[in-house]
């Protein structure tokens, strides 16, 4: 994990004076985390496709090896290869032809282009994200793919640029743990599903135990473990955005106070 971090971005961003736990200002957090995602864009488009977190990836715990995995093995275009998350929500989340498909933190696009060919040409994939360099990125593998039904915009998850009850499917990758107010990403993530939408995400969930220096370290807001929440948390923040049929399955061990796991979960019909 710590390679992670350190190869992404070195000491980019500003860090609060407290140490930079949870309670840290979310503006802060939020810095942190687009200084240090923008600095591994800029690597990932200097090196054409390489993943700038290769020693991660090696392991087999976040990056592009995991779509193998997953089943998504038919294109290994740029987008994957340059994939910095810690699952394939694309493999869990159901899309059907016709499908509107959210995107929340779509780095370099992997996941939207995926989604876009699931979803055909009657449906669409939008990918939301805030650092100006990933979309850049994103919009160029867009491109070099020849996918048109696809969107990146820029925005935050605490305010989707997106209106209300548009969306079929939300999905992200290892992105909800590095927002500094996940309650706020979950509640505008249920205002942008339809009733009866879908929630299917691939994030870290800390272990109840997580100690103390780790929640303090701002560096490992970018790594996915201190900001990330708890079982239990986790379902609390969505039974309080109004989610039903929760589901939290744990895949694989991600840091010796974390795992990567599949969260589920729908917006009720009425």
């Amino acid at each position: 994990m710590a390679e992670l971090t350190s190869c992404c971005g070195g000491d980019a961003g500003p860090t609060p004076a407290s140490g930079g736990d949870r309670s840290a200002a979310p503006d802060v957090v939020r810095e942190t985390v687009r200084s240090k995602y923008a600095a591994a864009a800029i690597a990932l488009a200097a090196s054409s496709g390489s993943v700038c977190c290769s020693p991660a990836d090696d392991s087999g715990a976040f990056g592009s090896t995991l779509y193998a995995g997953g089943g998504e093995t038919e294109r290994q275009e740029p987008a994957v290869r340059a994939s910095l998350g810690c699952g394939v929500p694309t493999s869990v989340a159901e899309l059907r032809e016709g499908d509107v498909v959210l995107d929340l933190g779509s780095g370099a696009g992997a996941d939207v282009l995926i989604s876009a060919r699931r979803v055909g040409p009657g449906g669409r994939a939008i990918g939301i994200d805030m650092t100006d360099e990933m979309l850049e990125l994103a919009q160029r593998n867009a491109s070099e793919a020849g996918i048109e039904n696809v969107e990146f915009r820029k925005g935050y998850l605490e305010q989707l640029p997106i209106e209300d009850e548009t969306v079929d499917v939300v999905i992200s990758n290892c992105v909800i743990n590095l927002s500094g107010d996940k309650h706020r990403v979950l509640a505008e993530a249920a205002r942008v599903l339809k009733p009866g939408g879908r929630f299917a995400v691939s994030d870290v969930i800390a272990d109840a135990d997580i100690d103390a220096a780790t929640r303090a370290d701002i560096a490992a807001w970018t790594g996915c473990i201190a900001g990330a929440l708890t079982d239990s948390e986790f379902r609390e923040a969505l039974g309080a955005a109004g989610f039903v049929a929760i589901e939290i399955r744990p895949t694989h061990r991600v840091h010796e106070h974390a795992a990567a796991a599949i969260i589920r979960a729908s917006k009720p019909l009425s």
